[in-house]
């Protein structure tokens, strides 16, 4: 079987532009064999079958399409998931539910057994949470649950790490307690205390590390608009909500708003519930929703808020932004992300984040690896450290 490493320069390019073209380009004179076929077949079963057509998305305009039997699709799946790294099976099963409407499968236990889970799986269960029979939904919590312990793992600690530390590095002191000794300067700074015939050094001097106190007693809001936009980084910050409130020197609270308010600190021991408590869609009250947060704040100094919206305000504009103001006045530090999420430059109202910035909360962006630095600073009141993207308004 001829595969692509086995080709010339030449072929290995027409070869390419088939798979990419899939059969429309059959002029390049490359006709897949083998595994080839199989990845052309795969491609051909989602990208040949015409967008949100009911047809296509039954099998029964294209013989090609997925067809919409349960163990149709779940063959397919297993198919990408033989031909293509992980990243690539999760951007086409999105793909898949985006283009052909197969979300209902998703209420099939055995469609949620095939797919690969990620972020963009769990939002899409979580929009169709009140359409999940019974059988389904154990499953539903099981795939949820499987993301949500992956990205606890990819981020807890490095958060934990990034605004605790437990020591700062850069303090020393001269009298420390035993498990605040710097050993390696202790050593260092008596060298000339070496007693030879003990070769032992006599530590006239301890060196130790300064306990850090900076993030002790402070309190931290996180402010998720639910609507469908923001889905992502609702899955984020309910992950992150849950890390922060396990952290004992962090008051935590977690609310979530369309043009309701829905305060779910008490379930921020486990995400899975958060997730599984919001309403993804609807529309936006910002300002309802701030009134709320800044009702439930008793030491402005010490607090951290985080909007994270794209602020397309559906309430009270000037409201919203007064809140802000009077927050801020009150010595609150207040951020406000636009996306909470690795998707990238969002979409967000460029009107109200210019204004935001105007009252010295710049509005940007930011990646879940960015936010525990975002978050230390803040703490530490310190300049944020803006991305460099078009999405940050300053």
């Amino acid at each position: 079987m001829t595969t692509g490493s086995e080709l010339d320069p030449d072929q290995e390019r027409l070869r390419r532009w088939r798979l990419v073209l899939g059969g429309e380009a059959e002029s390049t004179g490359y006709r897949p064999v083998g595994r080839d076929a199989g990845i052309d077949r795969t491609l051909a079963a989602l990208y040949r079958a015409a967008p949100h057509d009911p047809q296509s998305a039954r099998g029964q305009s294209r013989s090609a399409g997925l067809g919409a039997s349960a163990p149709q699709v779940a063959r397919w799946l297993g198919d990408i998931r033989e031909y293509f790294p992980t990243s690539v099976v999760q951007l086409l099963q999105q793909d898949a539910i985006s283009r052909l409407g197969l979300s209902r499968l998703l209420l099939e236990p055995e469609m949620l057994a095939a797919v690969e889970p990620d972020v963009h799986l769990v939002t899409t269960l979580l929009s169709l949470k009140h359409a999940l029979p019974e059988t389904t939904r154990q499953s539903a919590r099981q795939v949820v649950g499987k993301v949500v312990a992956d990205l606890e793992r990819r981020l807890a600690d490095r958060t934990r790490a990034t605004l605790t530390g437990g020591l700062d590095r850069g303090a020393r002191v001269r009298r420390p307690r035993h498990r605040d000794i710097d050993w390696d300067r202790t050593i260092r700074a008596n060298l000339g205390s070496y007693l030879p015939e003990y070769r032992t050094v006599v530590p006239e001097r301890l060196v130790g590390h300064a306990r850090a106190r900076r993030a002790l007693t402070k309190e931290v809001i996180l402010c998720v608009d639910q609507s469908g936009s923001m889905a992502a980084s609702v899955v984020y910050a309910a992950v992150f909500g849950a890390v922060l409130s396990s952290m004992r020197t962090l008051d935590t609270r977690l609310v979530v708003f369309d043009t309701s308010v829905v305060d779910l600190t008490e379930q921020l021991a486990d995400p899975v519930d958060v997730l599984f408590a919001t309403q993804l869609g609807g529309g936006t009250d910002i300002d309802r929703a701030l009134a709320y947060c800044q009702s439930r704040i008793t030491r402005p100094a010490e607090t951290v808020l985080v909007l994270i919206s794209d602020l397309h305000e559906g309430g009270a504009r000037d409201g919203m932004l007064r809140r802000v103001a009077a927050m801020k006045a009150a010595g609150v530090q207040f951020i406000a992300l636009l996306a909470l999420s690795d998707e990238g430059a969002p979409g967000y109202d460029h009107a109200h984040a210019a204004a935001l910035a105007a009252l010295g909360c710049p509005a940007f962006a930011c990646t879940p690896d960015g936010f525990p630095e975002i978050m230390a600073a803040a703490l530490a009141k310190r300049p944020l450290p803006l991305p460099d993207s078009g999405s940050a308004v300053r």
